[in-house]
């Protein structure tokens, strides 16, 4: 047995349990309005027009995901105040398909888990509809863009609240569609549509990947239900099994932007500030940890392809984090970091029941820190007339005093250190990843190393170092409605680490992904995270000599190493996608198309021709003279009588 297969081995062997969820009533009976809010509020500003709503548009935008937010909230303060055994309810709405033996009603379910999921999206949503008042102010299509956030933000609850797999497919397309229209908001800009068409192609490879394991479960289970198919699940083979996991996770890799379907995250950047943070920072990315969660009991009893959660999972934590250290853009930068953050999840969610929650509590406190500094960079922007470029800022830290201060506990949050949000988050997600297979968590802390690096050459790029700006260029700081998003998602940065406190996280969690059994590491946790921590250290300091005391050139540098040219190229991501797909695909279609041409229409054009040069031969024969025609009689009875005696003799 290899170390990774152990992996997935150790972790299922605690059974998750199977838990009937109630018919919801009372304020839970009102699930669908959470829905519908922004769903309607994208409906009227869709059908009304920029025009009629450019005075009040984006305030319906805002109301609609509020109103979804206070409803959340409300019902999770009703859910903490329930037994532990009765904290999953579902609405049936209608039935949406029923044919033969398949049965697919509009189900909706509320647990602990869509719960968090449902306060993230919504809270941080509305946070960053907030922020989009001021920034998309001067916007001729404002309305627009906020009925766009609207769509995306219904689609997005669709997903985490449906209860079976075809309804999650259902949110999952809508977050699709929406984020192509969001990243390609500004179509005029050639990159920014180039890049939506090019999330829409990445992402409808994965989800053909989710479509055929919701085909493979069917067939296997008859249903689709979260309830049902954990109920079943026991009875597949491990083969079985395996091949739905690895196709979850296919689908999880588009949306996630996990290696191998991870090329299209840092393009989308080209979209508008609000879109990157409220799709990539805190949302969109972390539909595929949502998916690999909700399917626990589908990985926890397919070892294979648990053991490829991992290793895609490890893999993406480098490379984002390494991609990260080369970029002068600096939602790029933070674009790469979200990837390796995302890695972290999907890691916690790969090493089975002893991780779930501490995925799940990662990706609250990296929606929290991440969408800060998303919203961060766009106030920097806004300052500096909407350049990206980092060499082009410095000295920054005064003249955008709160976005400063509030980036800051974003950086101190993300790199893990004490007692910020990701220092409780991230780090326990290394300890379980050490305990389970000290591979695996060596290559997570060297992660948490390189992130500290990138991390805190961003900082030092942007808010110190020397003034690089153009002439022409007034640094100043945001307008309130853009900074008061910005303090409330800084100081959520700060206080998230306290859904640890008590274990309570993993309490909370554990009737959708079980008990974990507990396992003293090989070292003592605190040894375990002094090494984390003298690793993010080692990151710190090298950013600070390489960047900190030298002299930032405007320019970037063309005599670099190789590694900073792959960097720089998204480690030639974009090449492979060519040489293994691209190119190929093409290869093959040009073949097609000339088999078609050659052989399909060659077998009709080619017998015209036949026929039409046995007309032309025939042709020939009639002259129209009368002589001709007789000699031809003549010919053939010669023949004829010539053929009779030879037959006779």
């Amino acid at each position: 047995m290899n170390a990774l297969s152990a992996v997935a081995l150790t972790s299922s062997e605690t059974h998750v349990p199977v838990v009937a969820p109630t018919e919801a009533d009372g304020i839970f009976g009102l699930l669908w309005l959470i829905i519908a809010l922004p769903l309607l509020g994208a409906t009227v500003l869709l059908l009304l027009g920029n025009r009629r709503t450019k005075d009040y548009g984006h305030w319906i935008g805002l109301a609609t995901i509020t109103g979804s937010f206070v409803l959340s909230l409300v019902m999770f303060l009703q859910l903490l105040g329930r037994d532990e055994g009765d904290r999953q309810v579902t609405k049936h709405l209608w039935t949406w398909i029923e044919s033969g033996r398949l049965d697919i009603g509009m189900d909706l379910l509320y647990d602990p888990l869509s719960a968090l999921f449902l306060l993230l999206i919504t809270g941080v949503g509305a946070l960053i509809h907030l922020y989009s008042v001021g920034y998309m102010e001067h916007d001729p299509r404002r309305s627009r863009f906020f009925a766009y956030l609207n769509l995306f933000v219904a689609a997005m609850l669709m997903l985490v609240l449906a209860e079976n797999y075809v309804g999650l497919f259902l949110g999952w397309e809508g977050v699709g569609l929406a984020s192509y229209l969001l990243i390609g908001f500004w179509q005029h800009k050639p990159s920014a549509a180039a890049a939506a068409k090019k999330a829409f192609v990445i992402n409808r490879v994965g989800d053909m990947g989710l479509g055929l394991a919701i085909f493979l479960m069917f067939a296997t289970f008859g249903t689709t239900s979260f309830s049902g198919v954990s109920e079943l699940a026991g009875g597949a083979t491990e083969t079985t099994l395996n091949w739905i996991g690895v196709l979850l996770l296919v689908g999880a890799c588009g949306k996630s932007a996990q290696v191998p379907l991870q090329a299209w995250l840092l393009d989308a950047m080209e979209g508008p500030t609000p879109v990157s943070a409220l799709i990539h920072a805190a949302t969109m990315v972390t539909a595929g940890v949502y998916l690999v969660t909700r399917s626990n009991f589908i990985f926890e009893l397919a070892p294979a392809a648990q053991t490829a959660v991992v290793i895609v999972a490890t893999v993406t934590i480098l490379w984002g984090a390494i991609i990260g250290c080369a970029k002068d853009d600096i939602k790029k930068a933070l674009a790469g970091s979200t990837m390796s953050q995302i890695g972290y999840m999907m890691l916690g969610a790969g090493l089975g029941v002893a991780g779930y929650a501490f995925a799940i509590f990662h990706l609250l406190t990296h929606g929290f820190f991440k969408a800060n500094m998303f919203l961060g960079a766009g106030s920097v922007m806004h300052a500096m007339d909407d350049d990206v470029d980092m060499r082009h800022y410095g000295a920054l830290n005064k003249m955008l005093p709160v976005t400063f201060l509030t980036f800051a506990m974003g950086y101190l949050a993300i790199i893990g250190f004490p007692p910020f949000s990701g220092f409780w988050s991230k780090d326990k997600i290394i300890e379980v990843a050490l305990i389970e297979n000290p591979v695996v968590g060596v290559c997570a802390l060297i992660g948490a190393g390189v992130t500290g690096f990138y991390m805190t050459r961003l900082m030092l790029m942007t808010y110190f170092t020397q003034k690089r700006w153009e002439k022409d260029v007034h640094p100043h700081e945001s307008p309130k409605v853009m900074t008061i998003p910005l303090i409330v998602l800084a100081a959520l940065s700060v206080l998230g680490g306290l859904m640890l406190a008590g274990n309570w996280i993993v309490d909370w969690l554990s009737p959708v992904v079980g008990h974990a059994e507990h396992h003293e590491p090989p070292i003592p946790v605190i040894v375990i995270t002094l090494i984390t921590m003298a690793t993010v250290a080692a990151g710190v300091a090298l950013a600070w000599f390489l960047v900190g005391k030298q002299q930032v050139p405007r320019v970037a540098p063309t005599d670099v190493s190789f590694a900073t040219r792959a960097a720089r190229a998204d480690l030639y991501g974009d090449a492979i996608n060519d040489a293994l797909v691209v190119v190929p695909g093409k290869a093959t279609v040009n073949a097609l198309v000339a088999a078609d041409r050659s052989v399909v229409d060659g077998a009709f054009t080619g017998g015209s021709t036949i026929l039409t040069g046995t007309g032309e031969l025939l042709r020939k024969l009639q002259t129209g003279y009368v002589r001709s025609y007789a000699l031809s009689i003549l010919a053939g009875a010669v023949i004829l009588v010539l053929v009779l005696v030879a037959v006779n003799l």
